[in-house]
Protein backbone atom coordinates (compact mmCIF):
# COMPACT_ATOMS: atom_id res chain seq x y z
CA UNK A 1 0.00 0.00 0.00
CA UNK A 2 1.14 3.44 -0.72
CA UNK A 3 0.04 6.92 0.33
CA UNK A 4 1.32 9.96 -0.15
CA UNK A 5 1.72 12.98 2.58
CA UNK A 6 1.23 16.24 1.22
CA UNK A 7 2.71 19.00 3.91
CA UNK A 8 5.41 17.71 5.89
CA UNK A 9 5.13 19.57 9.13
CA UNK A 10 4.35 18.45 12.70
CA UNK A 11 1.28 16.59 11.90
CA UNK A 12 2.38 15.59 8.23
CA UNK A 13 5.12 13.90 9.78
CA UNK A 14 4.25 11.89 12.48
CA UNK A 15 1.52 10.86 9.89
CA UNK A 16 4.37 9.65 7.77
CA UNK A 17 6.06 8.10 9.91
CA UNK A 18 3.27 5.91 11.44
CA UNK A 19 2.58 4.56 7.87
CA UNK A 20 6.22 3.49 7.59
CA UNK A 21 6.44 2.23 10.69
CA UNK A 22 3.12 -0.08 9.49
CA UNK A 23 4.68 -0.97 6.74
CA UNK A 24 3.60 1.30 3.53
CA UNK A 25 5.02 3.05 1.31
CA UNK A 26 5.21 6.41 2.10
CA UNK A 27 5.90 9.89 -0.49
CA UNK A 28 5.29 13.27 0.30
CA UNK A 29 5.95 16.72 -0.80
CA UNK A 30 6.87 20.36 0.97
CA UNK A 31 8.01 22.92 -0.42
CA UNK A 32 9.16 24.72 2.57
CA UNK A 33 13.09 23.87 3.92
CA UNK A 34 11.41 21.13 7.02
CA UNK A 35 13.06 17.72 7.75
CA UNK A 36 12.10 14.64 5.59
CA UNK A 37 11.41 11.85 8.10
CA UNK A 38 13.41 8.59 8.20
CA UNK A 39 12.13 6.31 5.20
CA UNK A 40 10.12 9.03 3.49
CA UNK A 41 10.60 9.31 -0.26
CA UNK A 42 10.21 12.80 -0.46
CA UNK A 43 9.02 14.04 -4.07
CA UNK A 44 10.09 17.76 -5.75
CA UNK A 45 6.56 18.46 -6.67
CA UNK A 46 2.60 17.73 -5.84
CA UNK A 47 2.28 14.64 -8.74
CA UNK A 48 5.41 13.39 -7.76
CA UNK A 49 4.06 12.74 -4.23
CA UNK A 50 0.72 11.55 -5.18
CA UNK A 51 1.35 9.66 -8.29
CA UNK A 52 0.32 5.67 -7.94
CA UNK A 53 -0.78 6.05 -4.25
CA UNK A 54 -4.02 4.76 -2.68
CA UNK A 55 -4.46 7.08 0.16
CA UNK A 56 -3.59 10.90 -0.60
CA UNK A 57 -3.17 12.84 2.75
CA UNK A 58 -3.89 16.30 2.33
CA UNK A 59 -2.13 18.44 5.64
CA UNK A 60 -1.15 21.67 4.01
CA UNK A 61 -3.42 24.07 6.32
CA UNK A 62 -6.13 25.09 5.22
CA UNK A 63 -5.24 28.03 3.70
CA UNK A 64 -3.55 26.13 0.77
CA UNK A 65 -6.11 23.32 0.84
CA UNK A 66 -7.79 23.92 -2.14
CA UNK A 67 -5.13 25.18 -4.68
CA UNK A 68 -2.87 21.99 -3.60
CA UNK A 69 -5.71 19.20 -4.22
CA UNK A 70 -6.97 21.16 -7.45
CA UNK A 71 -3.27 20.82 -8.67
CA UNK A 72 -3.25 17.67 -7.54
CA UNK A 73 -6.51 16.25 -8.80
CA UNK A 74 -4.86 14.95 -12.51
CA UNK A 75 -2.66 13.00 -10.54
CA UNK A 76 -4.73 11.30 -8.24
CA UNK A 77 -5.58 7.34 -9.42
CA UNK A 78 -9.17 5.85 -10.00
CA UNK A 79 -9.08 4.18 -6.68
CA UNK A 80 -7.26 6.77 -4.76
CA UNK A 81 -8.59 7.98 -1.80
CA UNK A 82 -7.82 12.03 -0.86
CA UNK A 83 -8.42 12.44 2.80
CA UNK A 84 -8.14 16.45 3.62
CA UNK A 85 -7.00 16.38 6.99
CA UNK A 86 -6.96 20.20 7.87
CA UNK A 87 -9.08 22.35 10.06
CA UNK A 88 -11.13 24.24 7.20
CA UNK A 89 -15.03 25.38 7.08
CA UNK A 90 -17.64 22.35 5.65
CA UNK A 91 -17.50 24.91 2.71
CA UNK A 92 -14.18 24.44 1.93
CA UNK A 93 -14.51 20.80 2.20
CA UNK A 94 -16.89 20.91 -0.24
CA UNK A 95 -15.29 22.71 -2.79
CA UNK A 96 -11.95 20.46 -2.13
CA UNK A 97 -14.26 17.59 -2.86
CA UNK A 98 -15.28 18.90 -6.44
CA UNK A 99 -12.06 19.55 -6.81
CA UNK A 100 -10.31 15.73 -7.05
CA UNK A 101 -13.97 13.96 -7.28
CA UNK A 102 -14.96 12.52 -10.48
CA UNK A 103 -18.20 9.62 -11.26
CA UNK A 104 -15.51 6.97 -12.38
CA UNK A 105 -12.17 8.38 -10.53
CA UNK A 106 -10.36 9.08 -6.82
CA UNK A 107 -13.02 9.56 -4.17
CA UNK A 108 -12.80 12.08 -1.36
CA UNK A 109 -12.64 12.07 2.18
CA UNK A 110 -13.02 14.88 4.96
CA UNK A 111 -11.36 13.99 7.83
CA UNK A 112 -10.87 15.97 11.29
CA UNK A 113 -8.68 14.91 13.86
CA UNK A 114 -9.81 14.81 17.21
CA UNK A 115 -6.66 14.80 20.01
CA UNK A 116 -2.99 15.87 19.86
CA UNK A 117 -1.16 14.37 17.29
CA UNK A 118 2.22 14.93 19.42
CA UNK A 119 1.04 12.99 21.95
CA UNK A 120 -1.16 10.18 20.68
CA UNK A 121 0.84 10.27 17.10
CA UNK A 122 -0.93 8.04 13.89
CA UNK A 123 -3.51 7.09 16.35
CA UNK A 124 -4.89 10.16 17.41
CA UNK A 125 -9.00 9.72 17.24
CA UNK A 126 -10.30 10.94 13.88
CA UNK A 127 -13.99 11.54 12.50
CA UNK A 128 -14.22 11.50 9.07
CA UNK A 129 -17.50 11.97 6.34
CA UNK A 130 -17.82 11.70 2.38
CA UNK A 131 -17.35 9.06 -0.26
CA UNK A 132 -14.43 8.22 0.86
CA UNK A 133 -14.75 8.01 4.92
CA UNK A 134 -15.45 4.18 5.04
CA UNK A 135 -12.13 3.12 3.00
CA UNK A 136 -9.91 6.20 5.68
CA UNK A 137 -11.76 4.35 8.25
CA UNK A 138 -10.32 0.77 7.32
CA UNK A 139 -7.17 2.51 6.95
CA UNK A 140 -6.53 4.61 9.88
CA UNK A 141 -8.23 1.90 11.75
CA UNK A 142 -5.59 -1.15 10.66
CA UNK A 143 -2.76 1.71 12.25
CA UNK A 144 -4.67 1.72 15.87
CA UNK A 145 -7.04 4.83 15.27
CA UNK A 146 -10.37 5.23 16.26
CA UNK A 147 -12.28 6.70 13.26
CA UNK A 148 -16.14 8.08 13.59
CA UNK A 149 -17.75 7.48 9.91
CA UNK A 150 -20.56 10.28 9.49
CA UNK A 151 -21.91 9.15 6.56
CA UNK A 152 -20.83 9.95 3.00
CA UNK A 153 -21.53 13.98 3.32
CA UNK A 154 -18.17 16.22 2.99
CA UNK A 155 -17.91 18.71 5.47
CA UNK A 156 -19.54 17.03 8.48
CA UNK A 157 -16.21 16.14 10.04
CA UNK A 158 -15.07 19.56 9.74
CA UNK A 159 -18.29 20.98 11.41
CA UNK A 160 -17.34 18.71 14.45
CA UNK A 161 -14.02 19.09 14.83
CA UNK A 162 -15.10 22.85 14.54
CA UNK A 163 -17.15 22.86 17.40
CA UNK A 164 -15.03 21.15 19.22
CA UNK A 165 -11.98 23.90 18.57
CA UNK A 166 -14.03 26.61 20.08
CA UNK A 167 -13.74 24.91 23.48
CA UNK A 168 -10.06 23.79 22.69
CA UNK A 169 -8.74 26.66 21.01
CA UNK A 170 -10.71 28.97 23.45
CA UNK A 171 -9.04 27.16 26.64
CA UNK A 172 -5.80 28.09 25.18
CA UNK A 173 -6.35 31.45 24.42
CA UNK A 174 -7.63 31.83 28.02
CA UNK A 175 -4.70 30.29 29.82
CA UNK A 176 -2.47 32.22 27.50
CA UNK A 177 -4.10 35.73 28.98
CA UNK A 178 -4.00 34.89 32.18
CA UNK A 179 -0.34 33.83 32.01
CA UNK A 180 -0.21 37.19 30.83
CA UNK A 181 -1.99 38.72 33.35
CA UNK A 182 0.06 36.99 35.91
CA UNK A 183 3.17 37.55 34.74
CA UNK A 184 2.08 41.84 34.57
CA UNK A 185 1.28 41.71 38.59
CA UNK A 186 4.18 39.41 39.27
CA UNK A 187 2.61 36.53 40.40
CA UNK A 188 2.92 34.37 37.81
CA UNK A 189 3.70 31.05 39.20
CA UNK A 190 0.73 31.46 41.65
CA UNK A 191 -1.61 31.58 38.08
CA UNK A 192 0.03 28.61 36.81
CA UNK A 193 -0.57 26.52 40.22
CA UNK A 194 -4.13 27.43 39.76
CA UNK A 195 -4.81 26.85 36.17
CA UNK A 196 -2.82 23.31 36.70
CA UNK A 197 -4.54 22.43 39.76
CA UNK A 198 -7.65 22.19 37.60
CA UNK A 199 -6.53 20.11 34.49
CA UNK A 200 -6.06 16.91 33.75
CA UNK A 201 -2.34 16.26 33.19
CA UNK A 202 -1.34 19.51 35.14
CA UNK A 203 1.41 21.39 34.49
CA UNK A 204 2.32 19.21 31.69
CA UNK A 205 -1.32 20.27 29.75
CA UNK A 206 -1.23 23.61 31.40
CA UNK A 207 2.21 23.67 29.12
CA UNK A 208 1.22 22.10 26.33
CA UNK A 209 -1.81 24.46 25.45
CA UNK A 210 0.09 27.70 26.25
CA UNK A 211 2.81 26.93 24.10
CA UNK A 212 0.77 25.61 20.93
CA UNK A 213 -1.08 28.83 21.14
CA UNK A 214 1.59 30.51 20.22
CA UNK A 215 3.39 27.79 18.16
CA UNK A 216 0.29 27.12 15.80
CA UNK A 217 -1.84 30.62 16.37
CA UNK A 218 -1.79 31.14 12.95
CA UNK A 219 -3.24 27.93 12.09
CA UNK A 220 -5.42 27.77 14.94
CA UNK A 221 -6.54 31.69 14.21
CA UNK A 222 -7.99 30.53 10.70
CA UNK A 223 -9.31 27.28 12.40
CA UNK A 224 -11.11 29.64 15.22
CA UNK A 225 -12.35 32.32 12.50
CA UNK A 226 -13.89 29.24 10.36
CA UNK A 227 -15.62 27.96 13.80
CA UNK A 228 -17.19 31.76 14.19
CA UNK A 229 -18.62 31.57 10.32
CA UNK A 230 -19.69 28.20 10.99
CA UNK A 231 -21.76 29.26 14.49
CA UNK A 232 -23.04 32.60 12.65
CA UNK A 233 -24.43 29.98 10.14
CA UNK A 234 -26.61 28.58 12.86
CA UNK A 235 -28.04 31.85 13.87
CA UNK A 236 -25.30 32.15 16.98
CA UNK A 237 -23.65 34.39 18.29
CA UNK A 238 -19.86 34.78 16.99
CA UNK A 239 -17.81 36.83 19.05
CA UNK A 240 -16.37 34.53 21.54
CA UNK A 241 -15.01 32.50 18.75
CA UNK A 242 -13.36 35.45 16.96
CA UNK A 243 -12.27 37.22 20.07
CA UNK A 244 -10.20 33.71 20.05
CA UNK A 245 -9.10 33.71 17.44
CA UNK A 246 -7.71 37.28 17.67
CA UNK A 247 -6.02 35.73 21.04
CA UNK A 248 -4.55 33.53 18.99
CA UNK A 249 -3.69 36.11 16.16
CA UNK A 250 -1.96 38.12 18.94
CA UNK A 251 0.33 34.97 20.54
CA UNK A 252 1.54 34.27 16.93
CA UNK A 253 2.51 37.26 15.96
CA UNK A 254 4.36 37.75 18.96
CA UNK A 255 6.10 34.70 18.72
CA UNK A 256 6.90 35.26 15.20
CA UNK A 257 8.07 38.58 16.20
CA UNK A 258 11.12 36.55 18.75
CA UNK A 259 12.02 34.22 15.44
CA UNK A 260 12.93 36.93 13.10
CA UNK A 261 15.21 39.77 12.56
CA UNK A 262 13.53 42.76 13.99
CA UNK A 263 12.75 45.60 11.93
CA UNK A 264 13.31 48.19 14.46
CA UNK A 265 12.45 52.01 15.04
CA UNK A 266 15.32 52.71 13.74
CA UNK A 267 15.41 50.56 10.85
CA UNK A 268 12.18 52.03 9.91
CA UNK A 269 13.38 56.26 10.40
CA UNK A 270 16.57 55.34 7.87
CA UNK A 271 14.17 54.62 5.57
CA UNK A 272 11.82 57.61 5.42
CA UNK A 273 13.81 59.28 2.95
CA UNK A 274 14.09 56.20 0.72
CA UNK A 275 12.05 55.91 -2.75
CA UNK A 276 10.26 52.78 -3.40
CA UNK A 277 12.14 53.15 -6.66
CA UNK A 278 15.06 52.86 -5.61
CA UNK A 279 14.29 49.71 -3.48
CA UNK A 280 12.71 48.45 -6.65
CA UNK A 281 15.99 49.18 -7.91
CA UNK A 282 18.59 47.44 -5.50
CA UNK A 283 15.91 44.47 -5.58
CA UNK A 284 16.39 43.87 -9.25
CA UNK A 285 12.92 45.33 -10.23
CA UNK A 286 11.03 42.90 -7.61
CA UNK A 287 9.55 43.28 -4.20
CA UNK A 288 6.93 45.85 -6.04
CA UNK A 289 3.35 45.98 -5.96
CA UNK A 290 1.48 46.18 -9.21
CA UNK A 291 0.23 50.01 -10.52
CA UNK A 292 -2.62 49.27 -10.25
CA UNK A 293 -2.68 49.74 -6.71
CA UNK A 294 -2.18 53.92 -6.31
CA UNK A 295 -1.84 56.34 -3.68
CA UNK A 296 -5.10 58.40 -2.74
CA UNK A 297 -3.92 61.48 -2.32
CA UNK A 298 -0.76 63.71 -3.43
CA UNK A 299 2.31 63.46 -1.58
CA UNK A 300 0.97 60.26 0.16
CA UNK A 301 4.46 58.26 1.82
CA UNK A 302 4.27 55.84 4.87
CA UNK A 303 7.20 53.44 6.40
CA UNK A 304 5.99 50.42 8.71
CA UNK A 305 5.58 47.24 9.79
CA UNK A 306 3.10 44.49 8.03
CA UNK A 307 -0.15 43.59 10.12
CA UNK A 308 -1.99 41.47 6.87
CA UNK A 309 -5.41 41.04 6.39
CA UNK A 310 -7.41 38.67 4.20
CA UNK A 311 -10.80 39.23 3.44
CA UNK A 312 -13.43 38.58 1.14
CA UNK A 313 -14.42 40.47 -1.56
CA UNK A 314 -16.42 43.47 -0.77
CA UNK A 315 -16.00 43.07 3.34
CA UNK A 316 -13.96 44.95 5.83
CA UNK A 317 -14.90 42.83 8.88
CA UNK A 318 -11.03 41.58 9.24
CA UNK A 319 -10.01 44.88 8.61
CA UNK A 320 -12.00 46.18 11.79
CA UNK A 321 -10.31 43.01 14.01
CA UNK A 322 -6.66 44.02 12.34
CA UNK A 323 -7.34 47.59 14.26
CA UNK A 324 -8.34 46.36 17.15
CA UNK A 325 -4.69 44.38 17.63
CA UNK A 326 -2.70 47.10 15.73
CA UNK A 327 0.32 48.42 17.85
CA UNK A 328 2.60 51.59 16.29
CA UNK A 329 4.12 51.36 13.35
CA UNK A 330 1.74 48.84 12.04
CA UNK A 331 1.37 49.50 8.07
CA UNK A 332 -1.99 47.39 7.40
CA UNK A 333 -2.16 45.49 4.07
CA UNK A 334 -4.89 43.94 2.57
CA UNK A 335 -5.63 41.23 0.51
CA UNK A 336 -9.34 42.31 -0.88
CA UNK A 337 -9.06 39.81 -3.49
CA UNK A 338 -9.08 42.68 -6.01
CA UNK A 339 -12.66 43.94 -6.16
CA UNK A 340 -13.76 47.24 -6.27
CA UNK A 341 -17.67 47.38 -6.26
CA UNK A 342 -17.17 48.15 -2.36
CA UNK A 343 -15.10 50.56 -0.56
CA UNK A 344 -12.99 48.37 2.21
CA UNK A 345 -12.13 51.78 4.00
CA UNK A 346 -13.35 54.97 4.59
CA UNK A 347 -13.07 57.89 6.74
CA UNK A 348 -14.00 56.61 10.07
CA UNK A 349 -11.82 53.52 10.21
CA UNK A 350 -8.69 55.90 9.00
CA UNK A 351 -9.87 57.54 12.13
CA UNK A 352 -9.88 54.51 14.18
CA UNK A 353 -6.89 53.12 12.74
CA UNK A 354 -4.85 56.69 13.23
CA UNK A 355 -5.83 56.47 16.43
CA UNK A 356 -4.06 52.96 17.25
CA UNK A 357 -0.88 54.08 15.73
CA UNK A 358 -1.54 52.98 12.27
CA UNK A 359 0.82 54.53 9.60
CA UNK A 360 -0.75 53.91 6.44
CA UNK A 361 -3.25 51.13 4.18
CA UNK A 362 -2.53 49.04 1.30
CA UNK A 363 -5.70 47.80 -0.53
CA UNK A 364 -5.89 45.08 -2.94
CA UNK A 365 -9.60 46.69 -3.11
CA UNK A 366 -11.42 49.40 -3.18
CA UNK A 367 -11.90 52.77 -0.69
CA UNK A 368 -14.17 55.77 -0.29
CA UNK A 369 -14.15 59.51 1.22
CA UNK A 370 -10.52 60.77 -0.40
CA UNK A 371 -11.11 64.22 0.28
CA UNK A 372 -11.29 63.23 4.08
CA UNK A 373 -8.42 60.82 4.09
CA UNK A 374 -6.08 63.93 2.35
CA UNK A 375 -7.24 66.29 5.35
CA UNK A 376 -7.10 64.27 8.33
CA UNK A 377 -3.32 62.86 6.86
CA UNK A 378 -3.98 59.43 6.49
CA UNK A 379 -2.48 57.80 3.82
CA UNK A 380 -4.24 54.53 1.80
CA UNK A 381 -3.32 53.20 -1.70
CA UNK A 382 -6.04 51.19 -3.12
CA UNK A 383 -7.37 50.20 -6.60
CA UNK A 384 -9.90 51.95 -7.04
CA UNK A 385 -12.32 54.69 -5.02
CA UNK A 386 -15.96 54.06 -5.10
CA UNK A 387 -18.85 55.60 -3.07
CA UNK A 388 -20.45 52.17 -2.32
CA UNK A 389 -19.64 51.07 1.55
CA UNK A 390 -18.37 47.39 2.60
CA UNK A 391 -20.35 44.54 4.11
CA UNK A 392 -19.11 43.14 7.43
CA UNK A 393 -20.29 39.67 7.62
CA UNK A 394 -16.23 38.05 7.17
CA UNK A 395 -15.32 35.83 6.43
CA UNK A 396 -11.22 36.91 7.01
CA UNK A 397 -8.27 36.38 8.52
CA UNK A 398 -5.38 38.84 10.19
CA UNK A 399 -1.90 37.66 10.58
CA UNK A 400 -1.70 35.48 7.82
CA UNK A 401 0.41 35.48 4.49
CA UNK A 402 -1.47 37.87 1.72
CA UNK A 403 -0.81 37.75 -1.97
CA UNK A 404 -2.06 41.33 -3.65
CA UNK A 405 -0.22 43.67 -5.87
CA UNK A 406 1.59 40.26 -7.84
CA UNK A 407 3.62 39.66 -4.59
CA UNK A 408 3.45 37.79 -0.91
CA UNK A 409 3.90 39.97 2.06
CA UNK A 410 4.01 38.10 5.58
CA UNK A 411 3.36 39.28 8.71
CA UNK A 412 6.16 42.23 9.93
CA UNK A 413 7.32 42.72 6.36
CA UNK A 414 9.05 46.38 6.09
CA UNK A 415 6.72 48.29 3.68
CA UNK A 416 7.53 51.35 2.03
CA UNK A 417 5.09 53.71 -0.09
CA UNK A 418 5.17 56.79 -1.55
CA UNK A 419 3.69 58.88 -4.89
CA UNK A 420 5.43 55.94 -6.92
CA UNK A 421 3.64 53.41 -5.30
CA UNK A 422 4.65 50.09 -2.63
CA UNK A 423 7.35 48.13 -1.76
CA UNK A 424 7.55 45.39 0.20
CA UNK A 425 10.48 43.76 2.03
CA UNK A 426 10.86 40.65 4.00
CA UNK A 427 11.90 41.64 7.44
CA UNK A 428 15.39 39.76 7.74
CA UNK A 429 16.14 41.67 4.36
CA UNK A 430 15.43 45.31 5.58
CA UNK A 431 19.31 46.37 6.56
CA UNK A 432 20.69 44.56 3.57
CA UNK A 433 18.23 46.56 0.92
CA UNK A 434 18.47 49.82 2.61
CA UNK A 435 22.20 49.86 1.80
CA UNK A 436 21.84 49.09 -1.74
CA UNK A 437 18.77 51.38 -1.96
CA UNK A 438 21.53 54.11 -0.64
CA UNK A 439 23.89 52.70 -3.30
CA UNK A 440 21.29 53.28 -6.20
CA UNK A 441 20.55 56.99 -4.65
CA UNK A 442 24.10 57.83 -4.81
CA UNK A 443 24.50 56.77 -8.10
CA UNK A 444 21.67 58.32 -9.41
CA UNK A 445 22.55 61.25 -7.95
CA UNK A 446 26.46 61.19 -9.56
CA UNK A 447 25.12 60.67 -12.79
CA UNK A 448 22.68 63.42 -12.65
CA UNK A 449 25.31 65.90 -11.37
CA UNK A 450 27.29 65.18 -14.32
CA UNK A 451 24.43 65.58 -16.41
CA UNK A 452 23.95 68.90 -15.42
CA UNK A 453 27.49 69.60 -15.95
CA UNK A 454 27.84 68.52 -19.38
CA UNK A 455 24.42 70.37 -19.59
CA UNK A 456 26.38 73.82 -18.06
CA UNK A 457 29.42 72.99 -20.13
CA UNK A 458 27.72 73.19 -23.33
CA UNK A 459 25.74 75.75 -22.77
CA UNK A 460 28.98 77.60 -21.73
CA UNK A 461 30.89 77.08 -24.58
CA UNK A 462 27.64 77.92 -27.20
CA UNK A 463 27.50 81.30 -25.49
CA UNK A 464 31.06 82.31 -25.88
CA UNK A 465 31.56 81.76 -29.62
Amino acid sequence: MRVGVLGLGEAGALYATGFLENGWSVTGYDPGDVPTPEGLERADSVEGAVRDCDLVLGLTGAKAALAVAREAAPHLGISTVYADMNAGAPGLKREIARAVSSSSGPVFADVSVIGSVPTHRHRTALVSSGQGATVVADYFGALGATVEDLGAEPGAASARKLLRSVFMKGLGAVITQTVAAGRAAGDEPWVREQIAAELAGGESTLQRLYAGTAKHGVRRAFEVSAAADLMSDLDLDAELPRAISRVHTLAARSAGLRDIPQVTDELLAAHRDVATANIGDARDRLSLLDSGIRPLWAGARAIGRALTVWTRAGDNRAIHEAIKIATPGDFIVVNGEGDTSRALIGELIAERAKARGVVGMVLDGAARDVDVLAEIGFPVWARAVTPAGPYKFGPGHVGVPVALGGIVCRPGDLVVADSDGIAVVAAEQAESVLVAARAVEADEAGRRAQIRATAGSTTGTGDAS
